[in-house]
């Protein structure tokens, strides 16, 4: 039963009920003992909120920070429909379809009007699906041959932390192509170095979160092409798109990386990233029907009716689904390349005025990849400051810009990296500049003391937001 307000709680003056209430959300670890005032509990909540970061000027984050009003209503209207009972909610069940079958037909699927595919919670769960398949598929190949299905292994680049996940989680051998000298991504050449008949797929990222560059789907899938031509050895490709899925069809269209490519089985990507929906929705999409294994299909019927499920969650919320269909309808493609193009060209902006700062070298300009850049000193041994410096300094004044240090073989590479999203204006870009020279003038002529610790804080956080 709905909790209300009574008189005995509207009872006494407000001050004493917010003083209870604010000494009950002190007791950080104690479940409270007794009931309070709705509206004192959300002002005390509301006031919390506040000392968090301004979502706008964080620059690290891949995900959406601004939404429509329409948006919005969607998301309270939906607050009570579970995505997954798809008998009592048809309509938001049937929205999610048409968005599968609607990405199928974005990304070139043959079979656009019958393939499969789901909505997630994340990029990551759609990810730790798209490798579940790899590896079942690859058992059956196995299997059909006579030969060991002991030891599974995957070949990456430099990947996400989803990917060592779903590797450890689900006992599989990672094959992480390491950075070395200026080859900061997966390449054909490495790619073949590794493979063999136990390699159950490859991994290519179509925009990195270290340098957000796509790395080269088409070469790769022409490398392996001649491999199994070669050598007999089937190796399928799935292309994490967690963002750049939602980018290459609008930016780079005659780009070859998606299902345009008979190897590409499998593609996962976050809604609410460049998708522009609200937080909590991810995308998993397979080439063809058959690529998804019947085995990782489960039916329920303790919901009101028979109906399949493949997501790793179970319950979780319809409206993130349900305000995707909305950004679908309302921009088409013409809305997305809009918004899009223009997030790419303030990032190109940014990259050609930064690299006039001077102590900067520019290892990403924003053509090509995720809209945004990224940076690293020129001569970090005789500079009076260091990147993790420039980025606390920026943060003091409200700019979350992260500094952050390479994978292995080259933790020695630290970089900053600035990401651009629907709702970053021309305008925002030239007071974060004017901010960014202030800061730099301030460092060069007011050192850090070498005793003062570096600000570490922002390179240790994941900012993918899966």
């Amino acid at each position: 039963m709905p909790l209300h307000n009574t008189d005995e709680l509207k009872s006494g003056p407000t001050s004493q009920i917010e003083s209870e209430v604010h000494n009950a959300a002190t007791d950080e670890f104690e479940f409270p003992a007794s009931k309070h005032d709705s509206q004192a509990v959300y002002q005390t909540i509301h006031e919390q909120l506040i000392l968090d970061g301004n979502s706008q000027q964080n620059l690290a984050t891949f995900c959406t920070t601004w939404i429509e009003p329409e948006v919005k209503q969607l998301m309270d209207e939906s607050a009570d429909k579970n995505m997954i009972d798809k008998d009592e909610y048809p309509q938001t069940a049937a929205i999610e379809e048409r968005c599968v079958h609607m990405l199928a037909d974005l990304w070139n699927s043959p079979e656009a009007a019958t393939t499969i595919g789901c909505s997630t919670t994340g990029s990551s769960e759609a990810a730790m699906l798209g490798g579940l398949a790899l590896k079942w598929n690859w058992r059956k190949r196995q299997h059909s041959r006579g030969k060991s299905t002991t030891s599974p292994n995957l070949i990456t680049g430099p990947v996400q932390v989803c990917w060592h996940k779903f590797c450890r989680y689900f006992d599989v051998e990672i094959r992480e192509v390491p950075m070395e000298g200026d080859r900061l991504l997966l390449t054909p050449e490495e790619v073949l170095k590794r493979c063999d008949e136990n390699t159950i797929g490859v991994v290519v990222t179509l925009g990195v979160t270290f340098t957000l560059e796509f790395e080269p789907v088409h070469e790769i899938s022409l490398a392996l092409d001649r491999l199994a031509v070669e050598t007999g050895l089937y190796i399928p490709i799935h292309v994490d798109g967690a963002s750049g899925a939602f980018l290459a069809p609008f930016l780079q269209p005659d780009l070859l990386w998606d299902f345009r490519l008979p190897r590409v089985k499998s593609i996962n990507a976050s809604g609410h990233k460049f998708g522009l929906a609200p937080l909590g929705v991810g995308w998993a999409l397979w080439r063809e029907k058959h690529d998804l294994p019947e085995e990782l299909i489960f039916d329920v019927n303790y919901l009101g009716g028979n109906m399949p499920t493949f997501a790793l969650n179970f319950s979780r919320p319809g409206g993130e689904i349900i305000c995707q269909y909305y950004n679908f309808l309302r921009l088409g493609k013409e809305g997305y390349r809009e918004i899009q193009t223009e997030c790419a060209a303030l990032g190109k902006y940014l990259a050609g005025e930064i690299a006039q700062f001077g102590p900067f070298r520019i290892i990403y300009d924003g053509d090509g990849g995720i809209p945004g850049l990224c940076w690293e000193l020129k001569d970090p041994a005789d500079s009076p400051f260091t990147l993790y410096d420039y980025a606390d300094r920026l943060r003091e004044r409200g700019w979350l810009v992260p500094a952050y240090s390479m994978p292995a073989a080259r933790e020695d590479l630290v970089i900053q990296r600035i990401l651009i999203r629907h709702g970053f204006s021309r305008e925002m870009a030239d007071t974060l500049l004017a901010e960014m020279k202030s800061v730099l003038a301030d460092l060069t002529q007011n050192p850090p003391s070498p005793l003062e610790p570096a600000g570490v804080g922002t390179s240790q956080h994941d900012h993918s937001g899966r």
